[in-house]
């Protein structure tokens, strides 16, 4: 069977990702019809997520204006097992956060992805040598600037397979609920990343106004684990819709 055309392609890169187990129960009203949740060790996650999008191209084309911008996204881990019996291993969003009106617009229409658009700014110094670096992606909500931070140091690494770290990036597809009550999917492809483990990090936001006081005892702990990984380019192929 031939793959889905390309709907996008760009460059992800400095990815702040912080991960916080979560109950179960919280999740489980937002899976897509056909997907179930993904656990790593009998626990489930949530990612606070903030990344520069580069060189973005929908369908072949760049966008004057909305070739770079900045993302901050809130997700969770699911699979579905495809018609060949396999597990495909996904994500899906809680709410995403973008600086241009036509991008959330786009993806509203398309994915029906929970996309909003608010000003958005990045600060980001990459670690060099015995220099320390950081990573800061802050969003405009409710007339105050909120923000996730992320410091690291060293060389970055690829994880082991087994790592939690490995768990949290190597999700390749992207899973919706529709509004008719289907669920449509799509693949995500990119390499397997270097990531800095991060030695401190901060996430200061309205969570109950952005994303339910359900969230707010579960993004005020300590995340599990932390850290940034490089990026790469990437391919986000056309949805389709599943067959459940």
């Amino acid at each position: 069977m031939s793959q889905p055309g390309v709907f996008l392609r760009a460059q992800w890169r400095s990815l702040v990702m912080m991960n916080y187990p979560i109950d179960p129960a919280i999740l489980q009203p937002r899976l897509p019809r056909g997907c179930e949740l993904d656990f790593f060790d009998g626990r489930t996650f949530v990612s606070m997520v903030g990344f520069r999008f580069l060189d973005t191209r929908v369908m072949g084309c760049r966008l004057p204006g909305h070739t770079d911008f900045d993302e901050i996204n809130l997700r969770f881990y699911v699979r579905h097992r495809n018609a060949a019996g396999e597990w495909q291993r996904g994500v899906v969003f809680v709410r995403e956060i973008v600086p241009r009106r036509l991008i959330a617009f786009v993806a509203r229409t398309v994915y029906n992805e929970p996309y909003i658009a608010l000003p958005c700014r990045h600060d980001v110094q990459l670690a060099e040598g015995n220099t320390p670096g950081y990573a800061e992606y802050a969003w405009q909500f409710a007339g105050r600037w909120n923000r996730l931070r992320a410091t690291f140091a060293g060389e970055p690494a690829i994880p082991p397979m087994d790592a939690e770290e490995t768990f949290i990036t190597e999700h390749y597809w992207g899973y919706n609920a529709q509004r008719n009550g289907g669920t449509k999917e799509y693949q995500v492809e990119h390499p397997r990343w270097p990531v800095w483990n991060a030695t401190t990090t901060e996430l200061d936001c309205d969570i109950a106004a952005l994303y339910g006081a359900e969230y707010v005892p579960v993004l005020t702990q300590t995340p599990s684990s932390a850290f940034i990984a490089v990026g790469s380019e990437i391919c986000v192929r056309q949805g389709t819709t599943l067959k459940v």
